[in-house]
């Protein structure tokens, strides 16, 4: 087989249907919108919604619902399964953990959540703590300290 040999696949490739070319084309005169009416017109159909003046479902419905979107607070979060795994730091910080690679970007701030155990005392300044992070990084003999 050469590259000037290739073509399409056998039904992939569909004619265009040219309106409004005359008779002979089978879509001349009115080009397939039928006899007058709202569709033949130019500007056509009403929009998605339209209800023939009736008030829309969407807008009968009553609102619901609350977005916090502007004062969310996003944080990166890892595990004391990941911090375990730092062998020559005592003190983690979040520029601990972007340097080394663990995190791409600490966003709002770094939350530790309590996922793994610490075989060795920790300090963990971090922005956020879940309880049971806490609970374990004090177990091991470590300290979790809020930025």
């Amino acid at each position: 087989m050469k590259i000037d040999e290739l073509k399409p696949a056998e039904g992939s490739r569909k004619k265009v249907k040219r309106i409004g070319r005359g008779p002979g084309s089978g879509h001349g005169k009115t080009s397939c919108k039928g006899h007058k009416g709202q569709k033949a017109r130019s500007g056509g159909t009403k929009g998605p919604g339209f209800e023939g003046g009736q008030m829309p479902l969407q807008r009968r419905l009553p609102k619901r619902g609350f977005s916090n979107e502007p004062f969310r607070k996003e944080f990166a979060i890892t595990n004391l399964k990941v911090l375990s795994n730092i062998a020559d730091a005592d003190i983690v910080t979040p520029e601990l953990l972007l340097e080394r690679g663990i995190l791409k970007d600490v966003k709002n701030g770094l939350k530790i959540l309590g996922d793994g155990e610490l075989s060795r005392p920790l300090t963990v300044k971090a922005h956020a703590f879940s309880a049971s992070a806490i609970q374990k990084i004090n177990a091991s003999g470590g300290k979790a300290e809020v930025i």
